[in-house]
């Protein structure tokens, strides 16, 4: 597939008005830029399959969890603010359109770009706004963008048919605290792109067919979690095929390698503790020492570590000594265990 450049894109929808729910309803006609990195496999939030899901109207990519709502809505709230940073920063113009947009040969590519830039000779250029916190900044060390905003970048040039792209985020709470990332077009990136796409919307969105999982297994779990809800304790036993023992005794195998991994580690760590349990006894109830040999000095510390917990059966009187105030503090967390065990047929 050779990239035709001779296009405009069209306009599928002025988003001026539209309510949450009608800006996702259009949303699931295509594929959008934070849908990207998800076809690629390389979304850190969600899976190929979770994305299905959504465009299929089986479930939404992502709930609504208490743990990332305010982060969200953060972000949203402060896009203008960024973009008036980027601007300050750059002295480049910088200006919304309130369109979702469609590639004109790929109509199922769509793009809701945060802002345009006005570089002032003619050209234009995407603008993405994001924000993150203080401890996630490495994610954009050494120039780089992380990979869901880079295929989010990507695809808004193929969809919009430009050429540069800008990340600006806002990562404190004053216009230094802030990262610009510049990003250009790559014809060759952007070919394989279009070719995932095209093939997730025609041969699993169209076909109704689920994709296959190729994440990393842990955002895998959580999607099946998603999909199928919590665990139901009292459900009947599920007659599994047989074609999943080689998955079993795969499992049980590198299972038996991490408990001998686990033995080495607390061998080694036994060792560690003999190496310094004379500097202990030298420091008595001291927390911090040092030793000075040559142009070095060793800093010594043995801090104090404090864990604030409440045992099981302190939970339990809590629970019926005073329920309201149980209730109000103590939330119940899912996660589910896999184990094997094996004993003769009867």
């Amino acid at each position: 597939m050779s990239i035709c450049l001779n296009y405009k894109p069209e306009v599928l929808v002025s988003t001026e008005g539209l309510t949450n729910e009608q800006w996702l309803e259009y949303r699931r006609l295509g594929i959008g830029g934070s849908d990207a990195a998800a076809v690629m496999g390389l979304s850190p939030f969600c899976t190929m399959r979770d994305l299905y899901y959504d465009k299929c109207g089986i479930q939404a990519v992502m709930e609504e969890e208490e743990s990332n709502w305010v982060a969200k809505q953060v972000g949203h709230r402060l896009e203008d603010l960024v973009a008036e940073i980027f601007s300050v920063k750059t002295g480049l113009k910088v200006y919304p359109v309130r369109k979702m947009f469609k590639h004109p040969l790929f109509p199922f590519m769509l793009a809701d770009v945060d802002f345009f830039i006005d570089f002032g000779d003619g050209r234009t250029g995407i603008l993405e706004c994001k924000t993150t916190n203080y401890n996630c900044q490495n994610k954009w060390a050494n120039d780089s963008v992380p990979v869901n905003y880079e295929y989010q970048g990507r695809h808004y040039m193929a969809v919009m048919n430009l050429d540069e792209v800008y990340f600006a985020c806002l990562y404190g709470n004053n216009e230094n605290e802030f990262i610009i990332r510049h990003m250009e077009r790559d014809l060759d990136m952007e070919e394989d792109l279009i070719a995932e796409e095209a093939n997730f919307w025609k041969e699993y969105v169209q076909k109704k067919i689920e994709p296959p999982y190729i994440e990393k297994p842990d955002l895998v779990l959580e999607s099946i979690r998603r999909h199928y809800g919590p665990a139901e304790k009292d459900s009947e036993t599920v007659k599994l095929s047989p074609k999943h023992l080689q998955s079993v005794n795969q499992y049980l195998n590198w299972k038996e390698q991490r408990a001998e991994a686990e033995k080495e580690v607390k061998r080694l760590e036994e060792e560690m503790k003999k190496s310094y349990l004379d500097i202990v006894e030298e420091l008595g109830p001291n927390c911090t020492g040092k030793i000075s040999s040559g142009n070095k000095e060793y800093m010594i510390s043995y801090n104090p570590m404090y864990r604030v917990s409440i045992d099981k059966k302190a939970l339990e009187r809590l629970k019926i000594q005073r329920p309201d105030i149980y209730d109000d503090y103590v939330s119940v967390s899912e996660s589910r265990r896999f184990s094997v065990k094996i004993k003769e047929a009867a």
